[in-house]
């Protein structure tokens, strides 16, 4: 495999307009298409504390973030959130918690609420009981519909997140109902990208074409319908584009993550390439982790492409795409996405959904817990 080339480019004096802390990967929920790292577990007693997610987010507003994403895991498992979103709202942060609600109660909501948060994400896994319980491997629909109506009570601005796949895409219109039903303001209707967890249940999960193009359908539908004030957004899955998206608007342009330990990505995949060294803020600050460190810059601009990225017209709108989707679909960190009808190894993607979808008989899914998993199919 080739190494990565460092860019030369001028984008790293672009400043990261979105911080996202992943304040801990512990969750209740064990979901199937989870993004966290696979081996999430090691890092648990060595997450940040108190006073390091406070210098964290001094350091990102210095650096000129302006939105704060809470995230995990399941943030709300730290006990000191309300603490760090105190400090979010004295620097000037807008904040958004991105949470499955588990561990919230009317009282906590409230607190969050006095101490600043400006915004709520809730999750869902499906539009009912049955479908969300098992997905999620916890029993939580019923609090999450009581969680999501107490966020509107208290006049949050409310985001419903359900990410849909092979075995609950057929519940896309009943999931708008609901959403409208809560009174949410936006619907991400967001089509499983396979990182983590969704790549290891890949085959499970991998919906059809036919399957994208009726869900998507329903959905422009709801909005002819429904001429209200809730935005919906449906989000296709990359394997059914013929283009690929920018790495999360740019590698090293737009977003950067801090890890429940501290480590410092482009992306909240990085960390499943290889021959890359990580930065960790308790090593170095986040200034120059932002301006010079070479992970930064191993991908910033377009001087590090290969053919058939380098001379493509196009490079500078998707910029070679995801290169953890590269990577991980191809070996070659440095490879066009193969989500690109012009990338050499384009047949890879059409393998996969072929492969997805001549399972005769559906298999076990893999869960975050192997406890859930063995609870669940037995």
């Amino acid at each position: 495999m080739a190494d990565a080339i460092t860019s030369t480019s001028d984008n790293k004096a672009n400043i990261p307009l979105w911080l996202l802390a992943e304040l801990s990967y512990a969750c209740p929920l064990q979901c199937s298409y989870c993004s966290n790292p696979v081996n999430y577990h090691e890092s648990r007693s060595r997450e940040l504390s108190t006073q390091q997610w406070k210098d964290v987010l001094k350091a990102g507003r210095k650096l000129g973030a302006v939105q704060l994403g809470l995230s995990g895991g399941e943030p709300l498992v730290r006990q000191d959130l309300e603490e760090i979103v105190a400090e979010a709202r004295g620097l000037g942060f807008y904040s958004n918690l991105i949470t499955s609600t588990v561990g919230a109660d009317s009282k906590r909501l409230a607190g969050l609420k006095e101490a600043g948060l400006d915004h709520i994400q809730v999750s869902f896994q499906g539009s009912d009981e049955q479908t969300n319980d098992y997905f999620g491997g916890s029993k939580s629909f019923q609090h999450k519909v009581a969680m999501a109506r107490e966020v509107k009570k208290l006049g949050f601005p409310m985001v419903l997140n359900f990410v849909l796949h092979r075995q609950n895409i057929h519940q896309t219109a009943a999931m708008l109902e609901l959403a409208n039903d809560i009174g949410a303001d936006f619907v991400e209707l967001a089509n499983t990208q396979y990182y983590g967890w969704a790549l290891k249940n890949r085959n499970s999960l991998m919906p059809s074409r036919q399957q994208v193009l009726d869900a998507e359908a329903v959905t422009n539908a709801f909005r002819q319908q429904h001429k209200g004030p809730m935005e919906v957004i449906f989000v296709v899955p990359d394997y059914f584009e013929e283009r690929p998206k920018a790495c999360c608007n740019g590698w090293g342009t737009t977003f950067i993550t801090v890890t429940p330990d501290g480590t410092v990505l482009p992306c909240q995949s990085a960390m499943e390439l290889p021959g890359l060294d990580f930065p960790n803020v308790r090593d170095h600050g986040l200034d120059w982790i932002w301006r010079e460190s070479p992970l930064f810059n191993t991908f910033r601009g377009t001087d590090w492409m290969q053919e058939p990225c380098r001379s493509c017209p196009e490079k500078d709108q998707d910029l070679g795409g995801c290169r953890c989707q590269a990577y991980l679909l191809t070996g070659d960190i440095n490879a066009t996405d193969p989500v690109c009808s012009l990338s050499p190894e384009h047949g890879i993607i059409g393998e996969a959904i072929a492969e997805a979808l001549s399972e005769t008989t559906e298999q076990p899914l893999l869960f975050r817990n192997p406890k859930t998993a063995k609870q669940l199919s037995s």
